[in-house]
């Protein structure tokens, strides 16, 4: 548990430190710069050597297959229910996004580590290819939507480099293509100055964050989805799926990691409220310290 406790502490170090680069720096910190070279530059590498790294197991893929279907199975009568809790559209499309996405890379992959050891990775991993497609699909469009219009917003979605990169590493991963060590040695570098540059922004929004930016009703509604009605319907559909019990529980964990900070990218770079996003990300993932701490161990 306490190994536990410093992984994720070890995460929000970063976090601290880009929320200290603000106060110092101020205005000549940019941090919109930083979001295109997050999204359009490095995310691609992180994508890239995640799916690279080792080769595919056919049996992994259920696992990224059965968390998809529980995330679709609440988004689409959330889409029913969000016109009737916001008014404003942008509003919309943070509750329906932020309560589906959770840090399923830089928090659930070392969690998964942490708690199951390195056997839970390649599941983590094709969990966290799921939510990379579901993000940078649906969550671009649902994002860019608040301010673009539908065509536009398609237009966002097939301009993601994060989702070319994803299938180029599936192609070369069936095709059993061995990478040189020395291209596998700049994608690592690639990929964790993604993870640091995402922290470190997540910081920057968050100490821009007042408590008149938060918006409760959002708080309220996207909490109750993401910690509690998300997990209860993922225990409740694989109670009956003849699925291993190690996988449902590295499926459960991922299920239950705080709102991603990519969510906060998405907002920022589609102007659709990014300060009340980062708001719902520290609220979130301060909550899930105690909430996970309580809940995992009635799960185990």
């Amino acid at each position: 548990m306490i190994s536990l406790l410093l992984s994720i502490l070890g995460i929000y170090f970063f976090v601290a430190l880009g929320a200290f680069a603000k106060w110092r720096f101020k205005e000549e910190l940019h941090e919109r710069s930083l979001i295109l070279v997050s999204v359009y530059i490095l995310q691609p590498f992180l994508t890239f050597w995640g799916l690279t790294t080792r080769p595919f197991d056919a049996g992994i893929f259920e696992a990224s297959g059965w968390y998809l279907f529980v995330v679709f199975s609440l988004f689409v009568p959330m889409l029913l229910l969000a016109p009737r809790l916001f008014a404003d559209k942008k509003k919309r499309a943070i509750f329906l996004i932020a309560s589906l996405v959770g840090n399923t890379a830089n928090l659930g992959i070392p969690l998964g580590i942490a708690i199951f050891g390195e056997a839970s990775v390649p599941y983590t991993t094709m969990i966290n290819l799921a939510n990379v497609f579901f993000v940078n699909i649906v969550g671009v469009y649902i994002y860019s939507s608040g301010s673009f219009s539908p065509k536009e917003s398609v237009m966002n979605v097939v301009k993601m480099p994060i989702l070319w990169s994803a299938l180029a590493a599936i192609a070369v991963n069936l095709l059993g293509l061995q990478l040189p060590d020395a291209v596998e040695e700049n994608l690592r570098l690639g990929a964790y100055a993604s993870i640091v540059v995402q922290l470190l922004l997540f910081g920057i929004y968050l100490s821009q964050v007042r408590v008149e930016h938060i918006d409760w009703l959002l708080v309220k509604t996207v909490g109750a989805v993401k910690f509690f009605v998300l997990p209860a319907t993922a225990w409740a559909l694989l109670h009956f799926v003849p699925l291993d019990d190690f996988v449902k529980k590295v499926l459960l964990m991922e299920l239950l990691t705080p709102l991603a900070i990519a969510n906060v990218n998405f907002a920022a770079l589609f102007h659709c409220r990014p300060k009340d996003v980062a708001a719902l990300v520290f609220v979130s993932s301060f909550f899930f310290l105690v909430y996970f701490m309580v809940l995992w161990p009635l799960i185990e």
